[in-house]
């Protein structure tokens, strides 16, 4: 049986998003999806600047999107079932703000992302011309070590995210082998914490051209003991949910994983894949 998921989707209650909770939901039914998971966006460290943040008040926001899920559940019984989800970004920056966003609600899955590193802009502003891009993703990987091994989340997303950026804007290629001591600390972490990786298809529809992180990547974290990976379209509009999601999973079967993984109550349910 060919069961389809995405667990990283965003709605109109993340500063970016363009479809309602309903329209996503709607959306899934349409392309024959088993679930979703509403992941809208929480940057922690901006919790502090509440409205004043280029992001919108984003407590208001997630709690508006959890709402909005447990509102329309009951509407799709039998047929769609949406998990109350969040892209928690930056979860070591601010402890406390963090902590803060976790009691927002009883939350099925936590995506943890860094978009940022300390105190800088987010990737998506920097002029990566001006950047020393191999200190900056030495420092990238970094971070996400520590997220790896001192936050609370399910699944940390699109590990390879700025190469997005790095391919969209620049000619410069990074060799991941520079930094492979590294991204096997982060990997390794996430394999003794039993914690997932995220392979997101958002990068399929992008300049880099493949799934973030690519297949070497995920083939080493099954290599290194992972067990759970998790499969997501990051998708911002309707039109592009479950964008990839197939070839996401072909990726994971052909890196050695049998199962992926969904989350209910913060516990993982593996779901066979069929490739």
């Amino acid at each position: 049986m060919k069961i389809l998921c995405d667990t990283h989707v965003h709605t109109v209650n993340s500063f970016d998003g363009e479809s309602t909770v309903l329209e996503m939901a709607e959306k899934a039914v349409e392309l024959g999806l088993s679930a979703i998971a509403v992941t809208d966006h929480m940057e922690a460290p901006e919790i502090r600047l509440g409205a004043d943040s280029q992001f919108g008040d984003m407590l208001r926001q997630i709690e508006r999107s959890v709402r909005e899920v447990e509102e329309i559940s009951p509407r799709f019984e039998g047929k769609l079932k949406i998990y109350r989800g969040m892209e928690l970004g930056e979860p070591t920056h601010q402890p406390k703000l963090t902590k803060k966003a976790m009691g927002i609600a009883d939350f099925d899955f936590i995506l943890a992302s860094i978009h940022n590193l300390k105190d800088e802009e987010d990737f998506y502003y920097l002029d990566y011309s001006t950047q020393d891009i191999p200190r900056f993703l030495g420092r990238y990987f970094d971070e996400l070590l520590d997220t790896a091994e001192n936050a609370d989340f399910d699944s940390l997303a699109h590990l390879t995210y700025p190469l997005r950026y790095i391919y969209e804007r620049t000619d410069f290629r990074p060799d991941l082998d520079d930094y492979a001591e590294k991204i096997d600390a982060v990997l390794s972490a996430l394999a003794k914490r039993e914690k997932a990786l995220e392979i997101n298809t958002s990068g399929l529809f992008k300049t880099i051209g493949r799934t973030l992180p690519d297949i070497n990547v995920i083939k080493r974290f099954r290599e290194l003991g992972g067990k759970y990976v998790t499969i997501g379209s990051d998708a911002h509009r309707a039109s592009d949910l479950a964008k990839g999601i197939e070839q996401g999973l072909k990726t994971a079967r052909i890196s050695g994983f049998e199962h992926f993984t969904i989350y209910e109550n913060r516990r993982p349910k593996m779901i066979e894949i069929w490739y």
